[in-house]
């Protein structure tokens, strides 16, 4: 089917109305989140300064290194649903669910996070927030008024989506300019009321100080893979559509470097992790100013707000590429019938976002935990799927060679398998991340509930450039001889 940058009314593609700085902007916002306002401290207490710096460098290159090989794929294949369509050209239609429904999975916690951070965040400016007491799960109060800030705004957010990617993008842009006078404001605090003196120590904690700051580094720099979800409604070359990918990894590896340092320079570690909201405290501290503070807390609902609006249009793609294929219902594919927009995956998304805060506080680690590991398990898929694609199709049109087209290309990919695989181990029982029951509940209910729709794909549908069209084939066979509306299809 012939993607249009002018589709009709009639049309079913998606529009192509996303440049350089709209791609750009979507990627590093995505990344770009809550975590680094409340978890700087616990990563400058953990490691030490240098040795969260170097952590978070570490981790910026492991996510780098992946990063390269969606850059290929991505200018290869750029269509709407990034994995699905490698997984699917590389290993075949289950490993395309398998991959698929594991960044999904990531995605939705992640945007069910940003609606409890929300109002997590608005407290520290508005302590009169908590009103009319609801109940109490896992030891946290959830109050009617708190939880409505995080609803009301998973309501605008997905209508903002619905009304389509082009204002999506353009609001998209406006947060992360903010975010970035952030950074830049947090650098001149430093400069002028910071001190080396407070970043001592440099290194604490050893090996599993270290470790204790790569953990984070998934749920952190998820959405990257944004970019590739929205490649069918960027209009700029296949090419520069692979490097926008590495680019967006380097600059949110940037800023989160900045946010370390500049924070750790505003008081000693041991105080930092004792604050509510560390970043805040720390910027409150460099310029002598609780209005300041207050800003610092602004950029947070800003890195919020980017975060989730991202995440949610990448899910949105997936889900509707993955409803194309049959692998979903037909109901996930259905697109607005003005705006173009994958309407039906848009609200099951902002659906589970809008109960997400009635949950309380105790959800903001249940959803990092959870997601981390489906977020993993995908990127390996990737990273394999890239080593396959370059030993199976050497020839497939590539306008983006990343390492050259010899040996360099499968150094890489093969080094993205490893370091996905170790980062994988990490949540295993006995190492630094091992996710506690709670977590491994949601994760499991996840994979569940994948698992009801895996075993509807066909077996014997082979990999290839035609896969998810003999997938379709596949799935009108069967039902034909079954007589069996099937709704995937």
């Amino acid at each position: 089917m012939e993607r249009k940058a002018n589709a009709g009314p009639d049309d079913t593609s998606l529009l192509k109305v996303l440049g350089n700085w709209d791609v750009l902007a979507l990627g590093f916002g995505a990344m770009i989140g809550f975590g680094w306002v409340v978890l700087t401290g616990e990563w400058i207490d953990s490691a030490g300064t240098l040795g969260a710096v170097l952590a978070m460098a570490a981790g910026g290159v492991i996510m780098a290194v992946v990063g390269l090989t969606y850059a290929e794929l991505t200018a290869a294949m750029p269509k709407a649903g990034g994995e699905h369509n490698f997984l699917l050209r590389g290993m075949g239609p289950r490993w395309s669910f398998v991959g698929s429904w594991g960044i999904v999975g990531g995605y939705v916690t992640i945007v069910a996070f940003e609606a409890v951070a929300l109002p997590r965040t608005a407290l520290y400016i508005f302590p009169g927030l908590e009103q009319i007491q609801l109940w109490e799960i896992a030891g946290s109060q959830v109050y009617l008024t708190w939880a409505l800030v995080g609803s009301v705004a998973a309501v605008i957010i997905t209508a903002i989506n619905i009304l389509g990617v082009k204002l999506a993008s353009v609001a998209q842009t406006f947060v992360v300019v903010f975010l970035l006078v952030i950074a830049l404001m947090l650098i001149v605090g430093a400069f002028t009321g910071g001190s080396v003196d407070n970043m001592q120590p440099l290194f604490t904690g050893g090996v599993s100080g270290f470790f204790a700051v790569i953990v984070v580094v998934p749920f952190l720099f998820v959405g990257f893979d944004v970019i590739p979800q929205s490649a069918e409604e960027v209009n700029v070359p296949a090419r520069q559509i692979g490097r926008l990918v590495v680019i967006a990894v380097i600059l949110a590896t940037i800023f989160y470097l900045i946010i370390i340092v500049t924070t750790s320079s505003a008081m000693p570690g041991s105080e930092l992790v004792e604050t509510d909201i560390a970043t805040a405290d720390a910027v409150g501290a460099l310029f002598g100013s609780d209005a300041m503070a207050n800003v610092l807390i602004a950029g947070g609902i800003a890195g919020i707000l980017t975060s989730w609006n991202s995440l949610l249009l990448g899910a949105s793609r997936l889900m509707y590429s993955m409803a194309r294929s049959g692998m979903l219902p037909a109901w996930f594919g259905k697109l607005h019938p003005r705006f173009r927009t994958p309407v039906n995956a848009l609200l099951f998304i902002g659906a589970l976002s809008f109960i997400a805060p009635f949950f309380g506080e105790a959800m903001l680690g249940w959803l990092v935990d959870s997601g981390s590991p489906s977020i993993v398990i995908a990127y390996l898929l990737v990273s394999i799927v890239f080593v396959i694609l370059r030993r199976r199709e050497p020839n497939m049109d590539r306008p983006l060679w990343v390492g050259g087209n010899g040996k360099g290309g499968l150094v890489i990919g093969c080094a993205a398998v490893v370091l996905c695989v170790g980062l994988l181990s990490l949540y295993l029982p006995g190492m630094p991340a091992f996710l506690d029951v709670q977590p491994w509940i949601l994760f499991a209910a996840w994979w569940l509930l994948g698992a009801l729709f895996l075993f509807r794909i066909p077996t014997g549908v082979p990999p290839g450039e035609d896969a998810e069209e003999r997938l379709l084939d596949a799935l009108r066979t069967r039902r034909a001889s079954t007589g069996n509306d099937d709704s995937t299809g």
